[in-house]
C-alpha cells in the first residue's frame, strides 16, 4: 500500500537557512536599488491606488466617529459662546445704564452745588430713600433726619426751585411733602410785578394753582412765581412755578391761575434742605401738624 504524504513542490531543495540568507540578500539589494534609483516607485503607486478603497472602508468607522465628535463639540462650543455673548451683552447694557445714571447724578449734584452757593441759608444735602405708596399724599423720604440738623418745616429745593417742605423727622430719616401735595401752600409773588399771592398744591396733573383772584389781577400766562418770604418759612426769591393759564369764572366773579412747578422731584435723587431758624414753630401754624414719626 502506498503511503499518503504532503505534496512537495521540490523533492530536493536548498536548506531553510540558505533560503533565508538568499531572501535577506535580495531584500537588501531591493532596498538599495529603490533608495538610489526609485525603480519601484511606479509599482508602489499602483499598489497604493489599488488598496486605497480598502483603506477608506476600514477607516470609515473611525472617520464617522471623529466627525460626529467634532460636530457635537462644535455645537457645544457654539451654545457656550452664545450664552457667554448674551451674558456679556446684558452686563454691558447694565454697565452702560449705570454709567449714564451716575453721569446724570453727577451733573445734578454739580448744579445743586451751584444752587447752594447762591442761597444765604445753610443747606443739607439729602438723598431719596423711597417714595411712600400713598395715592392721596405726595411725599418723599430722605436719608437724613434730626441727627443731621433737619427739622420739620424746613424747605426742600433742587436746582429748579422749591420742591416742598419737611413735615416729619426721625433721628435718621425725614419726610417731605411735595409742592404739589394738596396740604401744601406757599406765599409767592409774581416776579414781573411783585404781586403777592398764595400757591396751593393738589391740582390734578402735578400743577399748583392760585385761587380766588380778582378779575382785574395782573397775572398772565408765562409769569414766573417766586417765594415772597412772607411768614419766614420759605426764603424770598426761590423759584416756584410758571403760570400756564388764567381761568375766569363769571359765576363766582373770581379767577384762578394754574402753574407748572419749576422743580423736578420725579427726576432726581438728591436735594437740598435749607436750614431755617424756628422752622418748627412756623410749621405748626401751617396745614401740617408738627410731630416726629415713631
Amino acid at each position: 500500500m502506498q503511503e499518503t504524504g504532503s505534496l512537495r513542490l521540490f523533492k530536493r531543495g536548498p536548506a531553510a537557512e540558505l533560503r533565508l540568507i538568499i531572501f535577506v540578500v535580495l531584500a537588501i539589494a531591493l532596498m538599495i536599488v529603490d533608495s538610489r534609483w526609485l525603480a519601484f516607485e511606479p509599482a508602489r503607486k499602483a499598489v497604493s491606488v489599488a488598496i486605497y478603497p480598502f483603506q477608506r472602508l476600514v477607516l470609515a468607522p473611525r472617520d464617522l466617529y471623529e466627525h460626529f465628535d467634532s460636530w457635537s463639540n462644535a455645537a457645544a462650543r457654539a451654545r457656550s459662546e452664545k450664552e457667554a455673548l448674551q451674558r456679556q451683552r446684558i452686563e454691558l447694557a447694565q454697565l452702560a445704564t449705570h454709567a449714564a445714571q451716575l453721569a446724570t447724578e453727577n451733573e445734578q449734584l454739580r448744579r445743586l452745588l451751584n444752587v447752594s452757593d447762591t442761597v444765604t441759608q445753610q443747606a443739607i444735602a439729602v438723598q431719596v430713600l423711597y417714595e411712600p405708596s400713598n395715592a392721596f399724599n405726595q411725599h418723599l423720604v430722605f436719608n437724613k433726619g434730626t441727627s443731621s440738623g433737619i427739622e420739620p418745616g424746613m424747605p426742600v429745593i433742587d436746582e429748579g426751585g422749591v420742591v416742598g417742605q419737611v413735615v416729619r423727622v426721625t433721628p435718621f430719616t425725614s419726610e417731605a411733602a411735595l409742592l404739589t401735595d394738596d396740604k401744601v401752600s406757599i406765599p409767592v409773588q409774581v416776579l414781573r410785578n411783585g404781586q403777592r399771592l398764595i400757591a396751593f398744591g393738589g391740582h390734578p396733573g402735578g400743577k399748583v394753582e392760585i385761587r380766588y383772584l380778582n378779575e382785574n389781577v395782573d397775572i398772565v400766562a408765562g409769569d414766573e412765581l417766586v417765594t415772597s418770604g412772607i411768614g419766614g418759612l420759605f426764603p424770598a426769591g426761590l423759584p416756584v412755578a410758571r403760570v400756564d393759564r388764567v381761568e375766569h369764572d363769571p359765576a363766582s366773579g373770581f379767577a384762578r391761575a394754574v402753574a407748572t412747578p419749576l422743580s423736578h422731584p420725579e427726576r432726581y435723587r438728591h436735594f437740598l434742605v435749607l436750614r431755617i431758624e424756628d422752622a418748627t414753630g412756623q410749621l405748626q401754624q401751617s396745614a401740617y401738624p408738627t410731630h416726629e414719626s415713631p
